[in-house]
């Protein structure tokens, strides 16, 4: 379950106090206070056995003898009670409880998610503080203090934080829409909720205090929908390595805990801060309604030379820039400030006696320049200017400025006389902070959040050539290996797991003995190097198991020997089974990188990227992503590193085959997306140069999958499955699949090929062309939840792919309900094509257990509807839009009728 349910937890019409108490300090005292003085509108009915009457309403025995049943149950009686009281209620026909007690063991958890699951009754709790909808006179929680009314939306899984959050948002004036403590997530959890707050119109903005997740990909589908919407805020407790765990590989060493929560975060969309303060300022920053911010240029407004100073300084820590100032914005402060101010640098400084009417003029003239990216206004307390006045004329210049690109931050320094100021600009929606590292980190803010949306709404490059991998051969090779019951593939066996993958690495022999080493050597010509061959030894430099640049079959010979004393010396328990002898790869502009991945105990495989080499732990020098990658994300994953800036070339060193090192990361991708059983890689080093790619060394680690294929994965990756051809009536044939991020060019070029009509009747409006953001809407997808299925072909005229046909559906949350659209060429009517595309889509719809498929329709689409009476839909007319018919088919009785 998602959201079944949840508006009767958070919109109740009734509530039933199941515990409440007179007696002071207990939780049933606590929470009838908050409940029947918060502003509640409905009836609340307190249920106590022994109390006569709570907070002066008189008490009901029993849960039934309740009059009416309650929406919402909040419930503190202790933990063995509750399961019988949920099965009470059950009976009762309530659908929602708020469980406040704790001290639950696994049993009675179960007990208690079982006796609610059979009656659909949503639980928040146990051990929860509560929750509080201000909005709605809603307060169901033990909490000291009453929030204020606000539209920022709070979820937490501690008690301890909700209230703090509270009391300090309190002293700042600062309002909530909702404050929902999950405690144990016995059933609803993060994902849930935010489905939940996405949808609900009255949230500006969500902040989450999470402590851990329970189901990874529910988390991240619920994360990346609620973040398309509106700005999602995090704080994850824990950032120190608290996780790390004795791993094999270089990867398993770096991949720790909370680096992975990081990698989820920016996946999803969601922006990630340390501390309270910053949670708040950063919702202050992103949801003023401000312009979005396009890039990391920061301009500096102020009236004294030592903040502006300060301020740079914070902003080049952060990783910002300053901006430059293009000739005609110098221009035009020359011309409205005069000799008032200091040199037209950044930071400009105008003055520490400056008016009102130069802070205005200067602003106004950055307003309207291109070349920075936000604004921070700056203002030091001065014995001969009104700080307010000065303040007041930002705020008036802004409202003024139309088509204001940047956004515009301020800090406004001192304590009393800085009051008023801030008061006017929260009152305005100008975002401001105490201090001009706050306001820097505020921008910084922006920058990251930024960057990852992006990652949601930007369509990727196609990848620069397709690749065909040879699975048979990576089936036999893991599958031997696990029928050995070796966790560790050898040396030779990675490499060639990844040459199947068509990823190139050095030429590599297998040898058993040191005078077969001296064959293969000669065979090679050329120095070569020589390894240990040993599924027991992961680091094979640690025992002396490597030798670089024999140069000859006597030198690899007398190494092989020397090498075979040395390993036995520091390994002894190693079972060795010979040696490996490659060519020695001669790229001397090369760099060492390391391409990885490790399993997640939550979030399943995570892929890492960096410098690579024998010191790469010290070095430490990566970035993490989750799979399954495309090259806008592997890109995205190599601009992390600090390596990345050296790869892009620099003075005499040529910049390295960029999308060779995205490939082969997409490429790393695929093969763990594709074998569950590979439950550890490395690949280091990985040479980059201007001429490609080439690996080194290779580390595999297999085993049983704990989950079966891409269920283990935290974002449903391609449905493969899903391809296939149909043909139309006039014979020709289309091929059916999935659609990708990358396709946005050929929905443009679909929807520039429609008449008029046809785009009016597909989308209820005149409509030229899709925007980018529509079409990356349409494109970029969550497989979980929604699905599209394109039909592409070659184009007459250019021989070129393009789109003749798409047809998508979104569920609910629950899984249940959920809604198509389609769309064909114009000039493909009448062939079938859109009645074939739907029925596939229905076929997929009923494998995913969806129970009813549902659109609306103009009702003088006549083809559509006619369509929709072949596949077995019904209509309804829409009352609430006249010229609107909503047709619906429900699957299960279309199937029985087959």
């Amino acid at each position: 379950m998602t959201v079944r349910n949840l508006d009767r937890m958070f919109k109740p019409t009734s509530i039933a106090l199941v515990g409440a108490s007179r007696k002071a300090g207990t939780i049933g005292a606590l929470v009838a206070r908050n409940l029947f003085h918060a502003g509640f509108d409905g009836p609340i009915m307190p249920v106590s056995p022994t109390e006569r009457a709570v907070e002066g309403v008189l008490t009901y025995k029993t849960i039934a003898d309740l009059p009416i049943t309650p929406d919402l149950a909040v419930i503190c009686n202790p933990a063995d009670q509750v399961p019988g009281i949920l099965e009470q209620l059950g009976q009762k026909g309530s659908k929602a409880a708020i469980v406040l007690s704790g001290g639950f063991t696994p049993e009675q958890m179960r007990k208690v998610y079982d006796a609610a699951s059979p009656h659909l009754i949503r639980l928040l709790g146990p051990n929860s503080l509560g929750a509080m909808v201000p909005g709605r006179g809603l307060n169901a929680s033990f909490g000291p203090v009453s929030p204020k009314k606000g539209d920022v939306a709070l979820v937490a899984q501690s008690s301890m934080v909700v209230t703090s959050i509270v009391d300090w948002a309190t002293a700042r004036g600062i309002g909530f829409s909702h404050l929902i403590s999950l405690g144990e997530k016995a059933d609803v959890d993060f994902g849930d909720l935010l489905d939940y707050l996405a949808a609900d119109g009255a949230v500006r903005a969500i902040l989450l205090y999470i402590e851990s997740i329970n189901d990874a990909r529910k988390f991240m589908s619920a994360a990346r929908s609620a973040a398309r919407q509106k700005p999602v805020i995090v704080i994850k407790a824990g950032r120190s390595e608290e996780a790390i765990q004795a791993a094999s590989s270089h990867t398993g060493a770096l991949a720790v805990s909370d680096a992975v929560y990081d990698a989820a975060f920016r996946r999803a969309g969601l922006l990630r801060v340390d501390e309270l303060g910053e949670l708040f300022d950063a919702v202050n920053t992103l949801a003023t309604g401000a312009p979005a911010i396009s890039g990391d240029r920061l301009v500096i407004l102020t009236n004294g030379g030592g903040m502006g100073v300060m301020a740079t300084d914070s902003l080049v820590k952060a990783g910002g820039r300053l901006a430059a100032l293009s000739e005609e914005t110098q221009a035009k402060l020359d011309a409205a400030l005069g000799s008032s101010a200091a040199p037209r640098g950044n930071p400009l400084r105008i003055g520490a006696d400056a008016p009102p009417k130069r802070y205005a003029d200067a602003l106004e003239a950055l307003l309207g320049d291109t070349g920075n990216d936000a604004i921070l206004v700056l203002n030091c307390p001065n014995a001969t200017t009104d700080s307010t006045a000065v303040a007041q004329s930002v705020v008036e210049t802004i409202h003024k400025t139309t088509g204001r690109r940047h956004p515009v931050l301020t800090s406004w320094l001192g304590d009393t006389s800085a009051a008023e100021a801030r008061r006017r600009f929260s009152a305005n929606r100008v975002p401001t902070y105490d201090t001009p590292s706050h306001a820097v980190k505020a921008f910084m803010h922006l920058v990251e959040y930024r960057r990852n949306q992006e990652l949601l709404m930007e369509t990727p490059p196609s990848v620069p050539n397709d690749f065909a991998p040879d699975d048979i051969t990576v089936r036999k090779i893991i599958a031997r290996a696990i029928a050995e019951k070796r966790d560790w593939l050898t040396e030779y066996e990675a490499k060639r797991v990844l040459a199947a993958y068509n990823i190139p690495v050095v030429d590599t022999r297998r040898a058993e003995t040191p005078e077969e080493a001296a064959r293969c050597a000669e065979a090679i010509g050329g120095p070569v190097a020589l390894k240990i061959l040993s599924t027991d030894i992961s680091h094979k430099s640690d025992v002396g198991g490597v030798a670089l640049h024999l140069t000859d079959a006597g030198e690899v010979r007398a190494e092989a020997e020397a090498m075979l004393a040395r390993v036995r010396e520091l390994a002894p328990d190693a079972r060795i089974e010979g040696f490996t002898v490659q060519e020695m790869a001669v790229r001397p502009d090369a760099y060492e990188l390391i391409v990885g991945m490790t399993e997640n105990e939550l979030f399943g495989p995570v892929l890492l990227f960096g410098e690579g080499g024998i010191g790469v732990e010290v070095v430490e020098d990566y970035a993490l992503a989750l799979p399954p990658l495309n090259m806008r994300l592997a890109t995205e994953l190599m601009g992390r590193t600090r390596i990345w800036r050296r790869l892009q070339g620099y003075r005499s060193m040529k910049a390295v085959d960029i999308d060779a090192v995205a490939l082969t990361l997409n490429k790393i991708s695929q093969l763990i997306v594709d074998f569950p059983e590979i439950a550890e890689l490395d690949v280091n080093p990985l040479l980059a140069d201007h001429e490609g790619v080439l690996a080194l060394d290779a580390a595999i680690r297999v085993a049983v999958p704990k989950l079966p294929g891409a269920k283990r994965l935290a974002i449903r990756p391609y449905p493969k499955s899903l391809e296939g051809d149909i043909r139309i009536k006039d014979g020709r044939q289309f091929f059916v699949r999935p659609i990708l991020p990358e396709d946005e060019p050929l929905v443009h070029h679909m929807v520039a090929n429609q008449t008029p009509e046809d785009l009016r009747l597909r989308f209820f409006a005149p409509l030229k062309r899709l925007s980018h953001q529509a079409a990356a809407r349409l494109t970029q997808i969550d497989y979980d939840r929604e699905m599209g299925l394109v039909a592409v072909g070659p184009d007459p005229e250019t021989g070129k792919t393009i789109m003749y046909g798409v047809v998508r559906i979104t569920a609910d949350p629950d899984n249940v309900r959920a809604e198509y659209a389609v769309m064909v060429r114009s000039d493909m009517k009448g062939q079938g094509l859109g009645f074939l595309l739907m029925s596939r889509i229905l076929d997929y719809a009923r494998s995913r257990g969806i129970k009813e498929v549902y659109g609306e329709v103009l009702r003088e689409n006549t083809n559509m509807l006619g369509m929709c009476r072949a596949l077995g839909f019904v209509r309804k007319e829409n009352l609430d839009e006249p010229g609107v018919v909503e047709v619906k088919i429900d699957l299960e009785k279309a199937r029985a009728a087959v």
